[in-house]
């Protein structure tokens, strides 16, 4: 068996041929260059970063208007967050931290500080060296989905000794090939106040008065979404079959999801796979996975523990105590 399972999804926009990629401050556009053929290099376009995927593909699997995983999810543990009044705030599924998020290490779990329940579950030791499946197995216990999507518990080596990183099982992201800039603009309108000078109270910085912009599209020959699942890692985390199977299925489950649901992080980049015959001979339907997910949770009941959901107290009144402090000293 492969150690890696590749899909490549050739997507296009659902209507019309331009679309708006991903940008970054003083950077705007992520352009680069890619060869073709031995002397021939092409324009070439990041449509959506690694980092943002993760983000998209772990959304499938939480249900923002009742804030809790989706119903083939709902046996796998995770943390949740709740303010004094044990109101929902967020989680280790919403965090783009996970696990290592502010709003979870500086939660309190029935008065203990969660960086020392971490530390304690993890069995993180000064003057010891970290154990890698030690490690897993205890996030697997708090959120399997860490394992998938990575989790970076970056905080002091007096807190967290030897800080363990876990790296992304599942990485995507999308391209576009070929790629030719759509320029276009417009104007805002305002048919209440018709001339604003710099100095008027209320001026254009603010948004009243007509305000001209320009916008920058792109049209590409080909868009490409393109997955890969490390089976290797799965593998490195020294889980039982049921559990390593789970958090394969799992991924599947959320790569699935997405192309079926088609893609669209921003207002003007709707895309859909431009044959869905290609994903449905690649990638089993959500249903059988989501069948398969609901039996491998079954079969790790003994590998969770009880606390399938815990729930963790955070507020700012002690998160803000603990920014305070010197030295580290914490809990």
């Amino acid at each position: 068996m492969s150690g890696r399972e590749l899909l490549d999804v050739a997507l296009r926009p659902v209507a019309g041929t331009r679309f708006q990629p991903t940008g970054f401050p003083d950077v705007g556009a992520a352009r680069y260059s890619r060869p073709v053929g031995d002397d021939e290099w092409e324009d070439a376009l990041v449509v959506e970063s690694a980092q943002s995927m993760a983000n998209h593909l772990e959304a499938m699997a939480w249900d923002r208007g009742r804030q809790q995983p989706v119903q083939p999810f709902e046996g796998l543990p995770y943390v949740r967050v709740v303010d004094g009044n044990g109101d929902y705030l967020t989680s280790s599924r919403t965090e783009a931290h996970r696990l290592a998020s502010a709003f979870i290490k500086d939660a309190e779990l029935s008065g203990t500080s969660m960086k020392e329940v971490i530390r304690e579950r993890l069995g993180l030791r000064d003057d010891v060296p970290i154990a890698p499946r030690q490690v897993a197995a205890a996030v697997f216990k708090l959120d399997p989905m860490c394992l998938v999507h990575g989790v970076f518990f970056a905080e002091s080596a007096r807190v967290w000794p030897g800080q363990p990183k876990i790296a992304r099982a599942l990485t995507a992201f999308v391209e576009a090939y070929d790629v030719k800039e759509a320029i276009s603009g417009g104007v805002k309108r305002d048919d209440v106040r018709h001339t604003v000078g710099d100095r008027d109270a209320g001026s254009a910085t603010e948004g009243y008065g007509f305000v001209p912009f320009h916008r920058t599209e792109f049209v590409a020959r080909k868009i490409v979404a393109s997955f890969c699942l490390d089976l290797y890692q799965l593998d490195s985390y020294g889980l039982p079959a049921p559990a390593r199977e789970l958090l394969a299925t799992a991924a599947r489950w959320e790569v699935r999801t997405l192309l079926d649901a088609g893609f669209r992080p921003r207002t003007a980049c709707d895309l859909v796979p431009e044959d869905r015959g290609e994903v449905d001979a690649r990638l089993a339907d959500q249903e059988s996975l989501s069948r398969d997910l609901v039996r491998l949770t079954s079969e790790c009941a003994d590998l969770f523990g009880e606390e399938r959901v815990l729930e963790v107290t955070w507020s700012r009144a002690q998160a803000t105590r603990r920014a305070t402090r010197k030295g580290g000293e914490e809990d």
